[in-house]
């Protein structure tokens, strides 16, 4: 009887056991399935909100892969930091003749001159290899030595896979990226005004040259993201809320794009990478791209918790008068936090630091502390400055009495000044009267003399 119970047990125990590891799985896996709900087709991709810089989806995002035409903002970053946009640049042979006869071009003609804005904009709307190659040129003397300098900038900006050897993109074995690196690159390129002017644009042209005497160099985008189009098909691919930025395609990397959408204050960078056709016939990358901004939007958006210069609260500062002693502490710049859109911001704290010693005097808009807050392993900061001058108690007496030093210096100074014009002035009266009394007595002398009579005595 004791051996059936006690198997009894152990078959109950067991039974849980089992049920218990199913469980688990079966959540780990529903949890997983809730933290990427999101489709995504292509081999290589990534979802990053532009302001934070934080990661909201990513697949194989730091793989090593070839970027294509994407490469060509590289080459607008450092065109639009090492030029004007009304210098000339003439179109060499090389800048045309090196590029491969099936990749995308301007119709520049050598010898051709152009601005840099008009070049920049067939760069980065038909993706004109020959336009990168001018500027590459333009720049650096060089394709070589510009693919150095995109180098350098790339790992400025903090790409540190990757490698460039020319200007647009065309197909080399050691010319390759990152999903990540390129959405760094796009982030980057977003925040110059020049450049997010004309990725948003889906057309452009080139006027006559000095070369070209016609006007039928007309270009529409390469980026269906921004490309108005009222149809109805599955392969209309306009996004409403696109702003840019770059597509690429070679047989080698396959499609490719930086893109960019911004809705209710939000812009998030998407970057796709190998994207082939779907069985249906559709574009990989942006259905990609769709299905990314989609998700962003729905579940995330940038909460302000702070307006810039806004008080955050109100301290008492030790050794300050009486009138001054309240000190209104106020956030120095605007706060916003990027946030789970089922999440309110009314649970953060976050930290308040003050300098050390906080005390009289203290000036206003000095800074005397920082705020931070820490959101899913994103840090949001401001300084935190003075509203209101803060003035000593020892200070305003000490004030009063130099003060009452200088008006009382200032009265001496008035009352001698005085006396030295008044002495000076019966100096001079004193003189003028001397000499007029002198010349009156020298007038009576002489009439005096005229009254003496002389005899002349004769006979003598």
């Amino acid at each position: 009887m004791k051996k059936i119970f006690l198997k009894c047990w152990l078959l109950l125990i067991v039974f849980l056991l089992i049920y218990s590891l199913l469980f688990s799985i079966y959540s780990v896996r529903a949890a997983s399935n809730t933290s990427t709900d999101i489709t995504t087709y292509s081999p290589a991709c990534i979802l990053m909100e532009s302001n934070t810089g934080k990661i909201l989806y990513e697949k194989n995002a730091y793989e090593s892969r070839f970027p294509a035409s994407t490469t060509k903002i590289m080459t607008a970053i450092l065109t639009v930091e090492n030029c004007k946009l009304t210098d000339v640049a003439t179109v060499s042979h090389n800048a045309i003749f090196s590029v491969p006869v099936s990749y995308s071009h301007a119709s520049l003609q050598e010898g051709e001159e152009l601005t840099i804005e008009q070049l920049l904009n067939v760069l980065l709307i038909p993706s004109a290899n020959d336009a990168a190659n001018v500027l590459a040129e333009h720049i650096s003397g060089s394709v070589e030595e510009f693919a150095n300098l995109m180098n350098e900038k790339a790992k400025e900006i903090g790409c540190l896979n990757t490698h460039f050897t020319n200007a647009n993109g065309v197909h080399d074995d050691e010319h390759t990226t990152t999903a990540y690196d390129l959405a760094l690159m796009g982030r980057y390129a977003m925040q110059n005004s020049t450049i997010r002017s004309i990725v948003k644009k889906s057309r452009c042209s080139l006027p006559t040259t000095n070369k070209y005497s016609k006007t039928d160099r007309i270009f529409n985008t390469t980026n269906d993201l921004i490309r108005e189009n009222n149809s109805s098909a599955k392969d209309n691919y306009y996004y409403p809320n696109a702003t840019g930025i770059k597509t690429g395609y070679t047989t080698e990397a396959g499609s490719c794009i930086i893109a960019s959408a911004q809705k209710d204050g939000m812009e998030v960078i998407a970057v796709v990478l190998g994207g082939e056709t779907t069985k249906d016939g559709l574009s990989e990358r942006y259905l990609d791209c769709i299905n990314l901004f989609d998700y962003a939007f729905e579940n995330y958006s940038l909460q302000t918790v702070h307006e810039k210069d806004s008080v955050l609260q109100q301290i008492s500062i030790s050794g300050a008068t009486q009138e001054t002693k309240n000190l209104d502490v106020k956030v120095k710049d605007e706060i916003q936090i990027l946030m789970n859109s089922k999440e309110s911001t009314e649970n953060l704290q976050p930290k308040i630091t003050f300098a050390e010693n906080l005390k009289a005097p203290i000036s206003q808009n000095s800074v005397i502390g920082t705020i931070t807050y820490e959101v899913d392993g994103q840090t949001y900061s401001s300084d935190l400055i003075a509203g209101n001058n803060v003035i000593a108690s020892g200070i305003l007496p000490i004030l009063l009495r130099i003060l009452l030093i200088l008006v009382t210096l200032y009265l001496i100074y008035l009352l001698l000044s005085s006396s030295k014009k008044s002495k000076k002035g019966n100096h001079s009266q004193n003189t003028k009267s001397f000499q007029k009394k002198k010349k009156k007595s020298s007038g009576k002398r002489s009439k005096k003399g005229g009254h003496f009579r002389f005899t002349q005595l004769n006979n003598l």
